[in-house]
């Protein structure tokens, strides 16, 4: 086998299509079609005919990045076909209406959610929410007598749900899982925790009731951030004096300090142990730079320098030391 042959069939043209806004892409195989961004097309899927929209034009891939063997894209939608869908997409609120009122006759603990009909009226899909298994064999042969179709009902979460509704978070903007997100993923509460969020149900839940799926988006940046941060618990030597380390704030780079006389002071982590201040002359004792530390640079009561290299150029006063970069405590 030559090495042309190979590289050949290591690549497929594919296009990518969506059947739901925000939905999960699909890829098919356009059988030597050239389709762009935003056309409908007719395709074959394991659930039968359907039509969906390109949002990814026909171009090369690799053969080991598919999951799955290709359907075809039968054809362009036509203009009958997408009339037809518009259609059928007008009786959905109808149906989910006459749907509900079948369910309440049948006394069945479920929550309907949406109707979707498929662009031709082949079939009818009813979501459903429900806290357990759901015996509604009566009611899909009552309901394929009213609306005269295949008829699909399909139990689904609570993220599903609020992808399928959409809304508005917490933070006012539309819901990820509604406008951009194609797939769950993994949300622990040790994300919570490990950016040092509150784990109040209230604030770290969304509208679903299920963890915020944001958590998940900077929780490796916290991760990584903490690693090149003291741990909690370890001592340091501050300007103020030793201290041990109560939290830390990834967000502003620094950590909180307890000292050893109770007082909690705020110190920037890249601030190096000996760094110089700009007051006392070769005073080895570096200055605070947060609002929060107000201790001193080794200076008396009185506001002279003990660090024995002179350099303060006042005393006394409560006003620190000269040009030294600390306060005296008052």
């Amino acid at each position: 086998m030559s090495l042309a042959t190979t590289s050949t069939e290591k690549t497929v043209i594919i296009v990518g299509i969506r059947f739901r806004p925000a939905g999960r892409i699909y890829y098919f195989d356009p059988q030597g079609q050239t389709f762009t961004t935003g056309q409908y097309v007719i395709v074959e899927t394991i659930r039968g005919v359907e039509a969906g929209r390109v949002v990814i034009a026909s171009k090369k891939l690799a053969e080991s990045e598919l999951t799955d063997p290709l359907k075809p894209v039968l054809h362009l939608a036509s203009e009958d076909e997408l009339r037809m869908m518009l259609s059928y997409k007008s009786k959905e609120k109808d149906a989910l209406i006459r749907c509900a009122e079948r369910i309440k006759q049948h006394q069945l603990p479920m929550k309907l959610v949406e109707a979707e009909y498929t662009f031709d009226g082949s079939r009818l899909t009813f979501y459903f929410t429900a806290d357990e298994r759901v015996d509604f064999r009566a009611l899909v042969r009552d309901l394929a007598a009213t609306f005269r179709t295949r008829i699909e009902l399909r139990q689904i979460g609570a993220r599903d749900q609020a992808k399928l509704q959409g809304g508005v978070g917490p933070c006012g903007k539309t819901l990820c899982c509604s406008s951009w997100i194609t797939d769950f993923g993994v949300v622990s509460i040790k994300m919570a925790k490990e950016q040092g969020l509150p784990l109040n149900p209230t604030k770290i839940s969304g509208v679903c009731g299920r963890l915020l799926c944001c958590l998940s988006y900077e929780n490796e940046n916290y991760i990584q951030a903490k690693r090149q941060m003291p741990q909690i618990g370890t001592f340091l030597n501050t300007p103020s004096g030793p201290g041990k380390v109560v939290s830390v704030n990834v967000p502003q780079n620094s950590v909180e300090v307890m000292l050893e006389s109770g007082v909690t002071i705020q110190i920037p982590v890249d601030e190096k142990e000996n760094q110089q201040s700009s007051g006392c002359a070769g005073c080895s004792v570096r200055a605070a730079t947060t609002a929060t530390t107000t201790g001193s640079c080794g200076c008396g009561s009185g506001g002279s320098c003990t660090c024995g290299k002179g350099g303060c150029g006042t005393k006394g006063g409560g006003g620190g030391c000269g040009s030294c970069g600390f306060r005296k405590n008052v």
